[in-house]
């Protein structure tokens, strides 16, 4: 596992004072090759689902200088969490994750991604969505690096990625790969009732409503699209609350870890998964 802070070279983005994303491409170019047509199509993705450049990303991107305590705690969080991680990941589950971890500046719509840069595992932590989440401190940074992490080690070891020609099939798979990653990220961190991304609050009213957010995304299922879907996003609410669907993923793999084991669960097909959600929802 390779592990790259990029941030040195940010504040040459905003030497105007304002995000220029001619000086970003460059910056991309030069920090990680092949990442940049990679964000600049997800961003476009987003866009087209009703996400306007002006208002949905350039402000984030604009705020990233804005407070250097917080963009300093990014740093220091990530340095402290990467020391020694591969030895946490391979004592937990006996193996490494051959990927690089990279901090760096530009994915927006999320503040982590999985995803093959120049034919390597990449996950990349974008810097300005962790701002804006006040994701900085340890704990959340904890989450999220090792959530991503887990991505990368179904994609080494299992299956992550699938091509579906219907959406009920890939949300359902985005809610499995999701609760995948989740367990993961709750193996090394010592508990299953780990979940970096809200407070007690949040864990408490899932834990209520487990069935209600079960049954829903299952109804949803058949007409869910990426402009209507409730359930995976800091941006979308179910029943007021964001991000269930990673909650119930996690609860769902659980579910799964009772009649299987984590190296096999990773190599399911989507009949496997499919199967198994018909049990989950009894």
């Amino acid at each position: 596992m390779r592990v790259i802070d990029t941030t040195e070279g940010i504040f040459q983005i905003y030497d105007s004072g304002d995000f220029d994303i001619d000086r970003w491409k460059k910056y991309m170019d030069s920090c990680v090759p092949g990442a940049k047509d990679l964000c600049l199509n997800d961003m476009q993705e987003g866009i087209d689902a009703g996400f306007p450049w002006e208002t949905s990303y350039l402000p984030v991107l604009d705020a990233v200088i804005k407070d250097k305590t917080k963009f300093d705690q990014v740093i220091k969080s990530f340095n402290l969490i990467t020391e020694n991680l591969e030895e946490k990941i391979i004592e937990r589950f006996g193996k490494s994750v051959d990927a690089d971890v990279i901090l760096y500046l530009g994915l927006c719509n999320g503040a982590g991604w999985v995803t093959p840069v120049n034919g390597k595992t990449t996950v990349l932590l974008g810097i300005e969505k962790i701002l804006e989440l006040n994701w900085q401190d340890i704990n959340h940074m904890t989450g999220l690096i090792i959530h991503e992490l887990g991505h990368a080690y179904q994609d080494q070891y299992g299956i992550l990625k699938r091509e579906f020609d219907n959406n009920p099939d890939k949300f359902l798979w985005q809610l499995f790969t999701e609760g995948i990653a989740m367990v993961f990220e709750q193996e090394i961190a010592g508990s299953p009732e780990y979940f970096h991304q809200y407070d007690e609050e949040w864990k408490k009213w899932c834990d209520k409503n487990i069935d209600l957010i079960r049954k829903s995304f299952s109804d949803d299922l058949e007409c869910m699209t990426n402009e209507n879907q409730r359930y995976f996003g800091d941006w979308v609410r179910f029943e007021g609350y964001g991000d269930t669907g990673y909650y119930l993923g996690a609860r769902f793999v659980r579910f799964l870890l009772g009649s299987d084991t984590f190296n096999n669960i990773i190599c399911y097909d989507i009949n496997d998964v499919k199967t198994g959600f018909e049990r989950f929802k009894k």
